[in-house]
């Protein structure tokens, strides 16, 4: 689709939804659809979706750890729907817009769960989505569990060839017996590579201490190899494959919770290099028990192959208070840029930021490289479960990360007791996404709301009606020295498994 005819068709899409406003403020929107919501604060708010069920065993109504992808003007999101407290949630649901995120229709992929029409899993986790250009197929990979120990059985697919028709699950790696966690999709969509068409997984084996494995489909999702692993050390989990246009694969991960690295493969995923580091992580632990996602990267790729890995660090802050985002790039997976600091507030200011969701627009490069970063952040890193407020940012360069704009609030504040409960504490998910259409930065992320009603819960999935514009602004990013010895540095638990 042509960029000049996406942007008539977006307009076109904004001003019937403003013609309709009044109607969705005041009644239910048909089922399946998009609404928007004037008691969610931020700029356009839509609601995306919501939780379906009512069993008692799960926690009602919730819905966390989106993940989104866009193509040309269709973007598909999924996300874990009435999760559990130890694991795993009820079903994974869909959310598809046709017009660059304006408007969505939403509903449960089936197949999975007992509670998804007629699956045989007990519970599903960690909802991924890719593309296939080649083979015209939508796809999202999940994490299906038999029962909540220290993983999932395996990794399933779910196929459309539109993101709203779903057929049932393929098995796609696992179901031998082994735990699997943090599973990951992409596919290769460059029409010059030798290896167009090919779809990459990648899980880690918590029963194996977290060892990463790889998987390879070339015909649309239907079957997988057999799995194999980065050769050295490579154990971490998080990891997110990223297909530059020659057709070698960089798969950026969190070597658990302490650093980040990356592997590669340039011949279709035949095999995969050993490790690389891309940088120590310096992390503060998120305050209010908040289960922050410490460690896990968010990656995207440029036009011209270069990859940008983003994650939450500490290291530009003296005495590691509270963390901003900060990433690294590659042209070729093997050698990183320094870590440069995202200039979303001044360092002394005491706000934190985490889950990191970077979107690159696939079409720029470079100096003109258009960056949208969404992430959570706490107005006061120092805080407790009582008084922690969440809520949801939002940042952007419109050349490659040189200059930001200003950053501004795009949802909240939450109170901790609005979202999910877990094991590892109140949970919003363990990662972000988001896509640039347009110019325009996409992303669904949950926010939650005081139930009403007699709900437990009132946490759902939104959106920004069409996203947020990139732009340059003035500001320049930073780079080291880095404010203490990494010596010093306040270090996280390892995650282990994060189902």
């Amino acid at each position: 689709m042509s960029r000049s005819l996406l942007r008539t068709g977006r307009i076109a899409a904004l001003a019937a939804l403003l013609a309709t406003l009044p109607g969705l403020w005041l009644g239910a929107a048909p089922a399946g659809a998009a609404v928007f919501d004037p008691t969610a604060s931020g700029p356009g708010l839509v609601r995306v979706s919501t939780d379906p069920f009512s069993n008692p065993d799960g926690q009602h109504a919730t819905e966390v750890e989106p993940d989104t992808f866009a193509y040309g003007g269709t973007v598909v999101s999924s996300a874990q729907v009435g999760r559990y407290v130890d694991g795993g949630a009820t079903g994974l649901g869909w959310s598809t817009s046709r017009d660059g995120g304006f408007s969505w229709q939403h509903g449960m992929l089936p197949g999975i769960t007992t509670h998804q029409g007629g699956g045989s899993w007990a519970r599903a986790s960690d909802p991924a989505v890719a593309y296939d250009a080649r083979h015209g197929t939508w796809m999202i990979a999940g994490l299906v569990i038999d029962a909540v120990v220290n993983g999932g059985a395996g990794v399933t697919v779910s196929r459309s060839a539109d993101g709203v028709g779903w057929r049932g699950p393929v098995r796609a790696v696992g179901f031998d017996g082994q735990a699997y966690d943090k599973e990951w999709i992409v596919c290769d969509n460059s029409t010059a590579s030798p290896y167009f068409g090919t779809c990459y997984i990648e899980v880690d084996i918590p029963s194996s201490d977290n060892r990463i494995i790889m998987s390879a489909s070339r015909d649309g999702g239907s079957t997988w190899s057999a799995p194999v692993g980065p050769s050295g050390d490579n154990l971490g989990l998080g990891g997110q494959p990223l297909v530059q246009p020659n057709g070698t694969v960089v798969v950026p991960y969190s070597a658990d919770a302490e650093a980040i690295r990356s592997f590669n493969s340039t011949d279709g995923g035949g095999s995969w290099s050993s490790t690389v580091p891309v940088a120590d992580v310096v992390a503060h632990e998120v305050a209010g028990g908040f289960r922050g996602g410490e460690g896990m990267p968010s990656a995207e790729i440029d036009a011209s192959g270069r990859v940008y890995v983003a994650w939450q660090d500490c290291r530009f802050r003296s005495g590691c208070p509270a963390n901003d985002i900060v990433y690294s790039t590659s042209i070729d997976g093997i050698t990183w840029s320094a870590v440069t600091r995202v200039p979303i507030d001044p360092t002394t200011s005491g706000v934190d930021h985490f889950l990191p969701g970077l979107g690159v627009d696939p079409a720029t490069s470079g100096s003109s490289a258009k960056l949208g970063l969404y992430y959570y952040f706490y107005p006061r890193a120092n805080c407790t479960a009582d008084t922690c407020q969440l809520a949801v940012g939002f940042i952007s360069s419109g050349n490659g990360g040189a200059t930001w704009s200003t950053s501004q609030s795009v949802a909240g504040p939450m109170s901790l007791s609005w979202i999910a409960a877990t094991l590892g504490g109140s949970m919003v998910g363990d990662y972000l996404s988001a896509s640039v259409v347009d110019g325009l930065a996409v992303a669904v992320f949950a926010v939650g709301k005081a139930p009403a009603g007699g709900q437990a819960f009132d946490e759902a999935m939104y959106a920004v009606a069409g996203g947020l514009p990139v732009r340059a602004g003035s500001t320049p990013s930073s780079t080291g020295p880095v404010a203490f010895a990494v010596s010093d540095r306040e270090r996280n638990p390892s995650p282990l498994t994060r189902h």
